[in-house]
């Protein structure tokens, strides 16, 4: 049997290696444009900023060793130019321009995808998906003394590369065309992230395109939607990426409506023994339905899916993605899996969320840090997604609500969950726990819920909080009652409106709301309290003023 590969990085190579394993007697062939097989592209904005100071470093496997190792012909600077699927035959084109076919009895496709560029190039203008693109801009920033750059993009990639840039002591400016970075988190949680961003010198524009980069005699002049415009020592392009699939659709391969690649659960394209893997892939995403999730943990289970497909096994793995990622954004970890708030809306699903803020481990243990946690779930306990932003466990939190969903779990299996427990590493009430706890209190109607966006109009906002911290800074047009006086305090209440309960982070506020409903009172918890409020309030989430 032989097998062409079109694209040698995580679909790729991970399908190529585990074939290999699976059928010691296959042909497998690699064709692959760039330089490098199964590099490390997550790794680009560390090396462009010296935490990774070996190129070596990015490579995870060699040609040569792909060679020796799995008996595999690897073949760089060889782009595949077309596909005959009726004769079984692929064109290649090396970097000199000869051109040839090849044959195949499988073809898998792994084309990954492509930065989005807007048709900006040039001198002193980068974008980061290959070990070409981190060498060129880290030998470009020193050779040129380049003082200032402009990241264009909030994603991961934007985020990563401009603290590194930063911490080579470059001037920085990170600019977002959409309202908030990070587009995985929803606004309340991605102001945390630029926060950070900005007390370590990157200078952050969320609501702010590139419209124009033109070359000056200087470095680079670019434009912005706001009309006002800047001077640059370099601009890197962060833009999101584009499905490579021009190749699969001249080919007569189905492209589904999200632009990706189609496949069925086997992994395989509409044409005849033709699969496929990777970032090209349109796969099936936390709400069911088609989506692109260029992520480099699919992409390598896709892989290895289609090598058991191959050999004759019937393996779906890495089909369904619900998107677990996570982002380093200097001392802080942001991380998330399934649907984000924004989502929700956007399919018209019903949901609901609360938040909380527990420690990365026990308090008594010396350096617990706080983390902010949201989750959503539906009427029924479903878990629809998670998110998180903190110094320290954040993904820990994250990674177990992604297994949960996997398996079909509810916020009840959050509550019931068995995880390890020791004072320098969790509380014996994890933060996954507390996460159960509370969504199982919203559904069973011991705790009502609120939510910031939702605060005005003819609601009694009830603050439990001390005084101190009720003078330090409230919601305006609230009335401040410590919890430990609201017993004796109940007759300053109005009985004939909704109480909205609101403390530090809501577990207080929880305490005052199943003391007023035992009193007769109708009553909801803030989720997130005052934390929370001035977070939403910060993200422009909370509209206008009481």
């Amino acid at each position: 049997m032989k097998v062409v590969i079109i694209g040698g990085v995580a679909g790729g190579a991970s399908c190529a290696t585990r074939l290999r394993r699976l059928d010691e007697s296959a042909e497998i062939i690699v064709i692959e444009r760039g330089e490098n097989v199964s590099y490390a592209n997550c790794g680009l904005p560390y090396f462009v900023g010296g935490k990774i100071e070996k190129e070596e470093s990015l490579t995870v496997a060699s040609p040569g060793f792909l060679r020796t190792r799995f008996m595999i012909d690897v073949r760089v600077r060889s782009e595949a130019v077309g596909i005959d699927a009726s004769a079984k035959m692929v064109r290649v084109r090396e970097r000199d321009g000869r051109e040839y076919d090849e044959s195949y009895d499988k073809l898998v496709l792994a084309p990954g995808a492509a930065a989005k560029t807007f048709g900006w190039s040039g001198r002193g203008v980068f974008t980061l998906r290959d070990v070409r693109d981190a060498t060129g801009l880290a030998e470009y920033v020193r050779a040129h003394g380049v003082k200032s750059v402009l990241v264009a993009g909030g994603g991961f990639i934007g985020v990563e590369t401009a603290e590194n840039l930063a911490r080579l002591g470059v001037k920085v400016v990170l600019a977002e065309f959409a309202p908030q970075i990070l587009p995985p988190l929803d606004p309340e949680l991605a102001v945390i992230a630029a926060g950070e961003l900005a007390k370590n010198g990157v200078a952050v524009r969320t609501g702010t395109g590139v419209s124009s980069v033109a070359e000056t005699a200087d470095g680079l002049k670019v434009t912005f939607t706001d009309g006002s415009s800047e001077e640059f020592g370099a601009v890197v392009l962060a833009l999101g990426v584009s499905p490579e699939t021009a190749l699969a659709k001249a080919a007569g391969a189905e492209i589904a409506a999200d632009g990706g690649i189609a496949v069925d659960d086997f992994m395989r394209t509409s044409l005849p023994d033709v699969y496929a893997a990777g970032d090209a892939v349109s796969v099936v995403g936390a709400g069911g339905g088609e989506a692109l999730v260029p992520l480099a943990g699919p992409a390598n289970r896709q892989g290895r899916s289609v090598a058991d497909n191959i050999a004759g096994g019937q393996s779906s793995n890495g089909r369904k993605v619900l998107g677990a990622s996570v982002v380093k954004v200097c001392s802080l970890t942001a991380a998330s899996v399934g649907r984000n708030e924004k989502q929700l809306l956007k399919d018209g699903v019903r949901f609901r969320k609360i938040y909380a803020f527990p420690f990365s481990h026990a308090t008594y243990y010396p350096g617990a840090e706080q983390m902010t946690l949201k989750l959503l779930f539906d009427d029924e306990g479903g878990i629809l997604g998670a998110q998180g932003v903190g110094a320290e466990n954040v993904e820990k939190q994250i990674d177990v609500i992604a297994a949960a969903m996997k398996f079909g779990g509810t916020v009840r299996d959050l509550a019931e969950m068995e995880l390890c427990y020791a004072p320098p590493y969790n509380s014996a009430k994890s933060p996954v726990n507390m996460l159960g706890f509370i969504a199982c209190n919203v559904l069973d109607g011991l705790m009502p819920a609120e939510y910031a966006e939702n605060i005005g109009g003819d609601d009694f906002v009830l603050d439990v909080r001390t005084r101190g911290e009720y003078a330090a800074g409230h919601i305006e047009g609230s009335v401040n009652i410590p919890l430990d006086e609201l017993r004796d305090r109940l007759s300053e209440l109005p009985s004939d409106v909704r109480i909205v309960v609101t403390c530090a982070v809501g577990l207080r506020g929880y305490i005052a709301v199943r003391i007023l409903l035992g009193h007769g009172f109708e009553a909801a918890n803030l989720t997130g309290g005052f934390r929370l409020y001035t977070l939403a309030k910060k993200a422009g989430l909370v509209k206008t003023a009481r």
